[in-house]
């Protein structure tokens, strides 16, 4: 399983999704630009020292990341997505994505995905915070293919 950053605009959440990737023990591919510079201090403060426990790989864009031979499906976490995180089977190989903060993901990321799952909110509630979004994804795709640390 790895953990998808598209293009993240703000430290501390990138600096979280770290923390949270290293610590579950989960690969993280992040897709540039990044909307800081990545040895930014405020996403080395919220990795903390689980930074150097990372397994991550870099991708210049999303061409880039598109090109790299991956293993399982690309399953993207979205806002406009038509299944509910807890109706779908994860498998162990699958590449849970968040999008920018801002943005998002653009139509050809979209087009892109085997996957377009949501978090069922409330109404008016729009969308999570995607740092606690990937948390509580990726924490239901572990539990279900048995592999969340013990």
């Amino acid at each position: 399983m790895r953990l998808v950053l598209f293009e993240p605009d703000i430290p501390q959440n990138a600096g979280t999704l770290m923390r949270l990737a290293a610590g579950l023990g989960v690969a993280l591919d992040l897709i540039e630009p990044c909307g800081f510079v990545l040895d930014d201090r405020k996403l080395r403060r919220a990795g903390m020292d689980y930074l150097d426990q990372l397994a991550m790989t870099r991708h210049a864009s999303w061409s880039a990341y598109a090109r790299a031979p991956h293993a399982g499906r690309l399953v993207l976490l979205t806002t406009r997505g038509a299944i509910p995180y807890t109706d779908f089977a994860f498998a162990p190989d699958d590449r849970i994505m968040v999008g920018r903060e801002s943005a998002g993901v653009p139509d050809e990321v979209h087009e892109a995905a085997d996957a377009r799952l949501v978090i069922p909110l409330k109404p008016p509630a729009r969308s999570l915070n995607v740092a606690l979004s990937a948390a509580m994804v990726l924490g239901e795709a572990l539990r279900q293919t048995a592999a969340l640390p013990q």
